[in-house]
C-alpha cells in the first residue's frame, strides 16, 4: 500500500511519520526513534525529528503512490485535475476604475462590472480590463516636456496651432481636450488608436469653429464661445465612429497671433483701441452738442412765433383804435383833436417833473429864469444806458 514502508515493514504504523522497523517502542539510545525523538540523559523532554530522516520518509511515500497511478485510472486522475486547474484559470477580478471586456475567440461577448467575475477558461474566452474612471487628457498645439532641471516646459507644435479664421487671419490657437471611457466595448473594438483618434478630431473641430469666426472675436470675448462649440463637434465626430468615448472638457491654453507678427498686431489693436475711444467721445460730444443745439433752435422758434404773434396783435390793436379814433374825428373834428392833443400832452408830462407858476396872480415875478444844463445832461446819460441794456 502507498503507506507502507517500501523497504519490507509490515504497516504496523510504520508510516513515513512512524517509527522505524525494529526500533524500540519507548526509544533509547540511538537514532532510529520515533518523531518524538530520543529522550535524553534523566528521561528528558523530545527532541526535534530528524529533518534527513523526514525528506526519507517523503520520498518514500512518493514512491508508495506512483504505483497506484499507472494505468487508466491514473491517468483518469490527472486529467481530472487538470481539467479543475484550467476551470478555475477563469476566474478574474475586475477593479472599481476598470470594466471586464469578454472575448470569445477574439470576438466581444459581453462586458463585466467591477468585482469578482468569471468567463469560460482561454483560449475559449479572454477578459481586456480598461480603466473607464481615469480622466485621459490630449495637447493640441504644444507639448508638455520635461527640461535637464526636471522643471515641465511646454514646446509649440505650429502645424497643429496654427489655424486660418474667418477673416482670412492666422492665429495661434492652444488647447487641451480631456477625455474619458463610457463604452469599454466600443473603446477596445470601433477604434485602433483612441488617443490619436481624439487629437485629430479635436483639431479638425477647432479649425472649422475657428473658420467661422473672425478674429477680434477668438481673441477675446469668443474663447468660451469656441470651447463650448468646439466640445460638442468633437463629441459629434467620434459618436459617429462610436468609439465608446466621452469628451469631459475642452480647455483653451493659448489665442494669440503668432509669434512673428504679435508686436505688430498689438501695434494694430492699440490703434483700433485709440480709433474706438476718439469714436466713443466724439459720439458722446455729438449726443451732447445736437440735443442742446436743438433744444436751443425750438427755443429760438418759440420766442420768434411769440414776437410775430405779439407784434400781430399790437398792429391789429393799433389799426383797429386808429379806425375807432378817426370815426370819431370825422364825427367831432375839434373835439376829437382836443382829446387827442390832451392825451398826448398828458402822456408825455407825466414822468416829469414840473413847477406849475400861475401868473394871473403875479407869482411869475421875482422868478429868475434857471436852465439846469447838468441835470439835463445827467438824465441824458441815464436814459442813454437804459436803452443800451
Amino acid at each position: 500500500m502507498p503507506w507502507s514502508d517500501q523497504r519490507g515493514g509490515s504497516g504496523n504504523g510504520n508510516g513515513p511519520w512512524g517509527r522505524s522497523p525494529g526500533s524500540p517502542r519507548g526509544g533509547g539510545g540511538g537514532r532510529g526513534g520515533g518523531p518524538r525523538g530520543p529522550r535524553g540523559p534523566g528521561g528528558g523532554g523530545p527532541q526535534p525529528p530528524d529533518l534527513e530522516e523526514v525528506l526519507r520518509r517523503g520520498q518514500d511515500r512518493v514512491r508508495g503512490w506512483m504505483p497506484s497511478m499507472r494505468g487508466p485510472r491514473g491517468i483518469f486522475i490527472l486529467v481530472l485535475i487538470a481539467i479543475g486547474i484550467w476551470l478555475l484559470t477563469g476566474f478574474y477580478q475586475v477593479k472599481p476604475n476598470q470594466e471586464g471586456v469578454v472575448l470569445r475567440f477574439g470576438e466581444w461577448t459581453k462586458t463585466t462590472t467591477p468585482g469578482l467575475n468569471y468567463h469560460l477558461p482561454g483560449p475559449i474566452e479572454t477578459v481586456e480590463k480598461p480603466e473607464v474612471t481615469n480622466i485621459n487628457r490630449v495637447e493640441i498645439g504644444y507639448r508638455t516636456v520635461r527640461d535637464n532641471r526636471g522643471r515641465q516646459v511646454q514646446t509649440a507644435v505650429p502645424s497643429e496651432s496654427l489655424m486660418l479664421t474667418g477673416d482670412e487671419n492666422i492665429i495661434d490657437v492652444k488647447f487641451t481636450v480631456f477625455w474619458r471611457i463610457i463604452d469599454a466595448g466600443q473603446y477596445l473594438f470601433n477604434v485602433r488608436s483612441p488617443a490619436r483618434t481624439v487629437k485629430d478630431a479635436s483639431e479638425a473641430a477647432m479649425r472649422e469653429v475657428i473658420g467661422k469666426t473672425d478674429l477680434n472675436s477668438a481673441l477675446s470675448e469668443g474663447r468660451s464661445v469656441l470651447a463650448a462649440q468646439t466640445q460638442e463637434l468633437v463629441q459629434e465626430i467620434l459618436d459617429s465612429y462610436e468609439s465608446g468615448i466621452l469628451i469631459t472638457q475642452v480647455e483653451p491654453q493659448k489665442i494669440d497671433p503668432p509669434e512673428a507678427v504679435i508686436d505688430a498686431f498689438r501695434d494694430v489693436q492699440a490703434a483700433r483701441a485709440d480709433e474706438e475711444r476718439a469714436k466713443n467721445e466724439a459720439e458722446a460730444y455729438r449726443n451732447d452738442i445736437i440735443p442742446r443745439a436743438r433744444g436751443e433752435a425750438e427755443r429760438i422758434l418759440q420766442e420768434a412765433e411769440a414776437y410775430e404773434q405779439e407784434v400781430v396783435a399790437r398792429a391789429t390793436g393799433e389799426a383797429e383804435r386808429f379806425l375807432l379814433v378817426f370815426n370819431e374825428y370825422r364825427q367831432a373834428k375839434n373835439v376829437t383833436r382836443q382829446r387827442i392833443y390832451l392825451e398826448t400832452m398828458e402822456n408825455i408830462l407825466a414822468g416829469m417833473n414840473k413847477v406849475l407858476i400861475d401868473s394871473s396872480s403875479g407869482g411869475s415875478q421875482g422868478v429868475v429864469p434857471y436852465l439846469p444844463l447838468p441835470e439835463l445832461d445827467r438824465r441824458r446819460q441815464d436814459a442813454a444806458g437804459r436803452a443800451s441794456q
